[in-house]
């Protein structure tokens, strides 16, 4: 496996993992433990994951002029992400608000990361050298067990979100 693909399927390998909380998500109800513990590991895991995906992935496609379109696409609906999973814990998990606004996250969060993955990704490579190859896939890898410790859920109401 070269450095490129290696930096992408590890992307990937996540997506993956947060498409089978999702999956999970989905067949809880009510109020429970479980619905608690999978709205935490999918927050804390999709929030670190961004974190490291923005300092090594992006940042570093933001020197490439024909990337940075996406590059900030991709970044601005990772920060609406965050307000969707902030919302999402801020509402009663025994409401049918929070299937309601879950579903919208889901679709959403789907949405994003089929983007990447399909569009973003393919496109990205063509302007990667063998460096940026090794120090995204180095600095992800450090920033994403980093950021995964100081993550948390953090309950605010769309509403009440600063801009």
């Amino acid at each position: 496996m070269n450095q490129s693909e290696d930096i992408f399927a590890r992307l990937k390998e996540d997506h993956n993992r947060h498409r089978d909380i999702l999956d999970q998500m989905a067949q809880t109800s009510g109020e429970t433990e479980k619905r608690k513990e999978l709205l935490t590991k999918f927050t804390k895991e999709v929030k670190s994951h961004a974190s490291a995906e923005e300092q090594a992935l992006y940042s570093t496609m933001l020197r490439k002029p024909p990337t940075t379109d996406d590059t900030r696409h991709s970044v601005a609906e990772h920060h609406e992400l965050n307000e969707a999973l902030n919302d999402l814990a801020a509402t009663d998990m025994s409401s049918s608000a929070w299937m309601t606004k879950f579903k919208q996250l889901d679709h959403d969060y789907r949405h994003h990361i089929e983007e990447e993955e399909e569009d973003h990704f393919p496109d990205f490579e063509k302007h990667l050298t063998d460096d940026d190859r090794k120090h995204m896939r180095e600095v992800f890898e450090r920033r994403k067990k980093e950021e995964k410790a100081d993550a948390e859920v953090t309950p605010e109401k769309k509403s009440d979100a600063k801009d």
